[in-house]
């Protein structure tokens, strides 16, 4: 695997916004992307390969916790192992920064990103009912201290 994991920069914002489309139902867009480089308690990744963008990972670091708030892969990037990647550069930028746990929620229904996550070290320690819009969805609380 040939890819690099570095910063979110500006010049991402666009590329993510569409693979966040392909992905989400709800997905974030170029502004949401550019608010997270200006951002100082944010810290966001990109996975990059010879110059194309290919998915990004990030959290908001609020005291000693990592807010892991989106973790997306392009679809035709899918299955390489790049989440993983992305999320274990994110554990470990976020683990210098400070942070002693991480959480996150995940959509009941996906089943990828849950396994992703409980493969990482992630423990399921409740629900939020009807958490997720379009379609209404339960959102999975996951922690790692």
């Amino acid at each position: 695997m040939d890819v690099k994991i570095r910063r979110l920069r500006e010049e991402d914002a666009a590329a993510l916004s569409v693979i966040e489309a392909e992905a989400f139902s709800m997905p974030w867009h170029a502004e949401d992307f550019l608010r997270m480089v200006r951002e100082t308690d944010a810290l966001y990744l990109v996975a990059e390969e010879n110059g194309k963008v290919l998915g990004s990972a990030g959290m908001r670091i609020i005291l000693e916790e990592g807010d892991i708030d989106n973790v997306v892969v392009a679809k035709e990037a899918r299955g390489r192992g790049i989440g993983k990647a992305l999320l274990a550069e994110l554990l470990r930028e976020g683990t210098q920064a400070g942070c002693t746990a991480f959480t996150l929620e995940v959509r009941a229904g996906n089943a990828p990103a849950i396994a992703l996550y409980e493969g990482a070290g992630f423990v399921s320690e409740g629900i939020r009912p009807g958490f997720y819009d379009l379609p209404k969805e339960d959102a999975i609380i996951y922690w790692k201290r």
